[in-house]
């Protein structure tokens, strides 16, 4: 009996020391305040002061019912503040802040009201007579970017609706891309800064098929300015890439040390014997920290061969035409030449070509898998090499009816030098895309595929049968895709 006597007794003692203890250091909510950064429609910020430091979330919903979101937890402070990010446009929500302690304390149910989309932003992205399987996006987000006047990257849902914008008030984003650590990378010029030219049919005689050369420094996409931002539109760094003197274009990314690596145009002096002195034109690849300081560059023309290159002549303004940087497992670079059928492997710290694939290349590939003016190569998570496929001046386009575009990945064996077609999705001939375009694997299996000049966004599955199709007003020169786990930085789920 006393056994049990004195249990209670300590029993009573640890629960008045605990209710001393959080009576004491009972933590109240002084002030919540919410504000809408730069008056956008999809996000609001939440601030929230405490009469002692205590760590905090704030979960918040759909008024109309759905998924409950929640926040980070912000640690131990007397100020928080929460970022509630890709936000629907004139939709109300509800909130509740929440000090996360051994016994949660939550604040009464507040609310809110996201104002409408802005006008130059609303679109009709998704066309009832098209196919628009929301779930074949599953819970990603589609990164496009917009090259005019306000240049902007939008994010659009499953339903075509914008969840996420940023935009620039003089300048068009050309391009973007997602960062290893969860930022974004965008190259932004005015659009008047292209130089091409278009060169006259080509002779029977002639190896080359015609088409829109790039022409000078500039060329095709080039960019004047690099911007990184993280997912609440803060602007961490801004390199003026024209001060340098550095034309980047195409493509942009960031690598696992967080450097920055571009393709850039580069040139030589024709010195070949019985020929006029010229620029001779071509790509590199740039490697630059973050302030913008340049720490490396590989150029094809310290090893290229011109004394024997029969198609100088006729590509002396546009040779290689890169319009690819990406990174193997290893960490050495793929890029794409369209011009010839190819997709490089190069040592990054060699600069040796490693390897080619495609026409005429190290692998052998069956006809059917050879691939034409193709964009994007990249590996995917499950180790393909996936790239899209533009399928132009293939032997297959000799009509109008006949060409069509598709994704097509392979897995190889880079020892042996062995490819074998993983799976290839054609997407519908009237969205042949001769240039521009990419494909990328979404998290469920899915591909998402680019027709940039037909202004569509496709998801495929792995045949090609379509699920789900985005209409552009403009012509995205590729589309990414964003999985909801980047956002993981901001919201716990």
């Amino acid at each position: 009996m006393k056994f049990f006597k004195a249990i209670i007794v300590l029993t009573a003692i640890v629960a008045a020391s605990a209710g001393y203890y959080y009576y004491s250091n009972q933590v109240e909510i002084e002030t919540i305040e919410l504000t809408s950064p730069n008056n956008l429609p999809l996000d609001e910020d939440i601030h929230v002061r405490l009469n002692k430091a205590a760590d905090a979330y704030v979960e918040y919903w759909k008024e109309d019912g759905g998924q409950v979101h929640q926040t980070v937890v912000s640690k131990s402070s007397l100020n928080h503040n929460f970022h509630l990010l890709t936000l629907e446009p004139n939709s109300s929500y509800k909130f509740r802040v929440v000090i996360d302690q051994m016994i949660p304390v939550k604040s009464s149910e507040q609310s809110f009201k996201t104002r409408p989309q802005s006008p130059w932003m609303v679109h009709d992205w998704i066309k009832g007579d098209h196919p628009h399987d929301e779930k074949a996006l599953g819970n990603g987000l589609v990164l496009l970017c917009y090259r005019g006047y306000p240049g902007y990257m939008a994010m659009v849902d499953g339903k075509g609706t914008i969840r996420w914008y940023w935009q620039d008030e003089k300048l068009g984003v050309r391009l973007a891309s997602l960062t290893p650590r969860g930022t974004i990378l965008a190259l932004l010029a005015p659009a008047s800064k292209d130089e091409f030219n278009k060169p006259n049919q080509p002779s029977k005689k002639s190896t080359n098929a015609s088409y829109y050369l790039r022409s000078g420094r500039i060329g095709f996409v080039g960019g004047t300015v690099l911007v990184e931002i993280d997912l609440t539109g803060k602007e961490i760094t801004r390199i003026d890439l024209d001060k340098k003197g550095i034309v980047m274009h195409h493509d942009v990314q960031m690598d696992k040390q967080n450097n920055i690596v571009g393709i850039v145009r580069d040139f030589r002096i024709d010195d070949r014997p019985g020929h006029p002195k010229d620029t001779l034109w071509g790509d590199a690849i740039l490697t630059m920290d973050t302030k913008g300081n340049v720490l490396k560059k590989w150029s094809p023309w310290k090893k290229w061969d011109i004394q024997n290159d029969k198609k100088l002549d006729s590509l002396k303004h546009d040779r290689f035409h890169f319009n690819t940087i990406s990174f193997d497992r290893d960490s050495n670079y793929l890029t794409s030449s369209p011009i010839e059928n190819q997709v490089w492997k190069i040592d990054a710290k060699t600069g040796d070509i490693l390897w080619k694939l495609g026409k005429d290349g190290d692998f052998k590939l069956k006809e059917k898998d050879l691939f034409y003016f193709q964009h994007a190569p990249h590996i995917t998570k499950t180790g393909e090499l996936l790239l899209f496929d533009n399928g132009d001046f293939s032997p297959r386009d000799s009509t109008t009816a006949n060409k069509q575009s598709r994704a097509i990945a392979f897995n190889l064996d880079q020892k042996n030098k062995t490819a074998t077609l993983a799976y290839a999705a054609p997407i519908p001939k009237k969205q042949f895309t001769a240039r521009m375009g990419s494909a990328y694997e979404l998290e469920n299996g899915n591909l998402l595929q680019t027709s940039s000049k037909t202004g569509s966004v496709l998801i495929t599955d792995k045949k090609g049968k379509v699920l789900w199709e985005l209409n552009a007003y403009f012509i995205p020169y590729r589309a990414l895709y964003v999985s909801e786990g980047i956002w993981n930085k901001y919201r716990k789920n």
